[in-house]
């Protein structure tokens, strides 16, 4: 079990996470035909639209209530009720997410009131459903602001408890994390498709941000995602698959209402973690495992004996949201690797599981710190820890969010059989390229040729 090392600082002098509003944002932006209006000042929302932007190089749809100086002071409620009445006047999307920010949530807004509210003075868009979340940004990171969001619109969906488990035969429902990029999701559910399954996947980053183009120039709502119809249907699923430590809040809630037993899954990288969802999938469909992912494992099993000489011994600091730092700690230690720093940007349940003596609450100076007192010849994290990696004189692997520096970095592939070799074979590269040398052979003093050598060697010096 790791040490949670708590934050020893009050500011952050190289941030490292990205705020909760971002991730509520990411987590609506899965949906089809859907828009996040978030409840704060213009700069908010402009500054995580550019971090959207850079990432997933992507026109992203988000609107804001434009809080200003008067309505921060005296009151701003009636930017919510306005901000809505506009975004369904002019888009008619299929959902509104309404994340909060911090300074909506200094002044007190009561979000959910004001959603009533606007129902109330507006009952023409009674069918558009509005979901209201609390994610300030002096809490939390991108992770927990998405899990919320997503338990958000689980309980504006699936008001009521239902009892048809099993209705919708094939059908199973996917509960995504935020670690999971868009080519994640889309293998994901391929591995379901291979064992002759539907999934249903909340939220689906995979068919709204994968980089597609479209004979639209520009939609004011998402294209692609989970249709808000089937939100509803979930509870006619016959299982469910939650894929991270951070949706298991929503997970409950979701079993609570519908019943629908469900497979719970902490991350999806190395080769014990993908068997068990795989094992998974072979039991809800009650088929046996597909030659072809039987195929993918023995390539995985391949790639973890070309890539062990290496890794092993190799110390690796990671700097991460809880899932992502779970799962990459999971991989590198499965490979004889050593964590010697790790660092999260919030607290969460699964950082006490992480594989590293200690877990550091904090920011990319703190990782810095760390790795370079404990000889790190890698790091691992989003595009912020580029200069801290030049600092260090060490590779960077690229993970999580941002990467604004890396064409194509949003799409990368990690989980499944195939991901997970991949992963391999870039950290086995890094470390060759960038000089991960192999312990100099032992010569006894005893050895005739002993003094020959140092003969040499002292020749060749002068």
């Amino acid at each position: 079990m790791a040490e949670i090392l708590k934050r020893n600082k009050a500011l952050a002098v190289n941030p490292l996470k990205a705020s909760q509003p971002v991730g509520a944002s990411l987590a609506f932006l899965g949906i089809n035909r859907a828009i996040p209006m978030l409840h704060g000042s213009q700069g908010c929302t402009a500054f995580g639209k550019v971090y959207f932007v850079r990432h997933f190089r992507e026109p992203i749809p988000l609107q804001t209530t434009a809080m200003d100086q008067v309505s921060t002071v005296m009151n701003a409620d009636e930017n919510v009720i306005l901000g809505l009445k506009s975004i369904c006047e002019k888009s008619n999307p299929a959902l509104i997410g309404l994340p909060t920010t911090s300074l909506a949530e200094t002044q007190g807004t009561d979000i959910k009131r004001l959603v009533k509210d606007f129902y109330t003075a507006h009952p023409e868009f009674a069918h558009i459903p509005v979901v209201p979340v609390n994610t300030p940004d002096f809490s939390g990171c991108l992770e927990s602001g998405y899990a919320l969001a997503v338990k958000a619109v689980l309980e504006t969906m699936l008001p009521k408890k239902t009892d048809n488990v099993g209705k919708r035969k094939k059908q199973v429902n996917v509960l995504a994390g935020s670690f999971l990029t868009p080519g994640d999701v889309e293998h994901i559910k391929e591995l379901v498709e291979a064992f002759g399954l539907r999934p249903l996947v909340l939220p689906d980053i995979g068919d709204s941000l994968d980089g597609h183009l479209t004979e639209m120039e520009s939609s004011p709502v998402t294209v692609g995602g989970t249709p808000v119809t089937d939100i509803s249907s979930m509870g006619e699923s016959i299982a469910t698959l939650v894929l991270g430590n951070s949706l298991y809040d929503a997970a409950d809630f979701l079993k609570t209402q519908t019943g629908v037993p469900d497979y719970r899954f902490d991350c999806l990288v190395g080769l014990d973690a993908v068997d068990s969802f795989v094992a998974a999938l072979a039991d809800i469909s009650a088929k046996p495992v597909p030659e072809k992912i039987e195929r993918q494992r023995a390539q995985l099993q391949d790639a973890m004996v070309d890539c062990h000489f290496m890794l092993g011994f190799a110390r690796v600091a990671i700097a991460a949201d809880p899932d992502l730092l779970y799962g990459l700690s999971r991989l590198v230690t499965e490979m004889g690797c050593e964590v010697v720093a790790a660092v999260a940007p919030a607290r969460a349940n699964i950082l006490k599981d992480v594989e590293a003596a200690q877990v550091g609450i904090g920011d990319l100076e703190d990782l810095e710190i760390a790795a370079g007192k404990n000889g790190a010849q890698l790091v691992i994290s989003n595009s912020h820890a580029a200069e801290t990696s030049r600092r260090l004189g060490v590779p960077l692997l690229r993970a999580g969010f941002p990467q604004y520096d890396l064409v194509g970095g949003y799409q990368r592939l990690w989980v499944g059989y195939r991901g997970t070799r991949q992963a391999l074979f870039d950290l086995a590269n890094l470390l060759v390229e960038h000089g991960h040398h192999e312990p100099e052979p032992y010569v006894s003093i005893y050895s005739q040729r002993t003094g020959e050598r140092r003969a040499t060697s002292a020749a060749g010096r002068h």
